[in-house]
């Protein structure tokens, strides 16, 4: 790490601290060369597979809309702020976890109607109803008992 404010090319940490719920590094730094000291902040980078969509395109993973379309579904329902966070951070674990370079994006429907499932059922069976694409009453009526047994897998 160079200094910030002499440009030299080596410093020294005289200090780690492990901050924001073990996700960062806060390090503090000094320089040999000009003594001043410093911090920095260090954090993983994750690098979050392709989608392979229906049709068979592929494009990057874009939290945005993914997020777009989890609060979409949970819009107006009595879920907290925090859980709302917890539910984003595990979906976007499970799809890390599985490792593939390429995934496709059913697999990643089927995670988040699973946590949403658990979560909340009316926000499952909105998010179901539009990436399922229902178009009759029989298919919704069908979505509504899945969400009714949870032992029953999609």
């Amino acid at each position: 790490m160079y200094c910030p404010f002499c440009h030299h090319i080596d410093t020294r940490v005289i200090d780690s601290r492990i901050t924001h719920n073990g996700k960062k590094i806060r390090r503090r730094r000094d320089c040999p060369s000009c003594q001043m000291r410093f911090n920095t902040i260090e954090t993983i980078e994750m690098t979050m597979p392709r989608i392979i969509k229906r049709n068979q395109n592929r494009c990057s993973f874009d939290e945005a809309k993914l997020k777009r379309g989890i609060l979409k579904a949970i819009e107006k329902r009595p879920i907290s702020s925090s859980r709302i966070d917890q539910l984003f951070q595990t979906i976007i674990q499970a799809i890390y976890s599985m490792g593939d370079k390429e995934i496709e994006s059913e697999q990643i429907g089927k995670i988040v109607m699973h946590e949403l499932r658990q979560l909340d059922s009316v926000a499952f069976i909105r998010f179901a109803s539009v990436y399922l694409s229902i178009q009759d009453v029989d298919a919704f009526k069908n979505i509504i008992e899945i969400a009714k047994n949870t032992s029953e897998v999609l």
